[in-house]
């Protein structure tokens, strides 16, 4: 399930920041995303309707988000990185470095870990974020479909 638009209103004056013209466009243009977007994507969807408000912008107000808790940025190991409303459950993701891809998870019990790095070095581990990197099934079809062509 996703944040509303509303409950994100809500948690970002919670955190102490202000409702802002340009960060309610963007949060308007997020919002209405159903898929994983770029920051590109955003300028594009408002662009039209508000040209005053440039990349920067957009970035600097997405960085506020990401920060916030409210979208989490998917590093894709192409040159734009994917962000995405984060859903109020704690998540994951296996990204591809074929298509670039993104698949959403849960279930990660890291407590044991958290625990060990904690004693180790002292440090109050608040959170964490975890992306395996790799090929989806698509990628890995085409990977071999090519590699047996190339043995005939």
């Amino acid at each position: 399930m996703n944040l509303t638009k509303r409950k994100m209103i809500s948690l970002l004056r919670q955190r102490g920041f202000k409702l802002t013209f340009q960060r309610n466009t963007v949060l308007d243009a997020i919002t209405l995303t159903h898929e994983r977007f770029t920051s590109d994507d955003i300028y594009a969807n408002i662009h039209a309707e508000h040209p005053e408000i440039g990349l920067v912008t957009i970035y600097r107000t997405l960085k506020i988000l990401a920060e916030a808790g409210l979208i989490c940025e998917v590093h894709t190991g192409k040159r734009r990185s994917y962000i995405m409303r984060r859903p109020s459950e704690h998540h994951h993701h296996l990204v591809c470095i074929g298509c670039g891809a993104v698949i959403d998870f849960a279930g990660c019990d890291l407590s044991k870990l958290e625990n060990q790095l904690t004693l180790e070095t002292g440090f109050n581990i608040e959170g964490h974020l975890l992306e395996f990197s790799g090929c989806c099934r698509d990628c890995k079809k085409h990977i071999r479909k090519n590699n047996h062509k190339d043995v005939n």
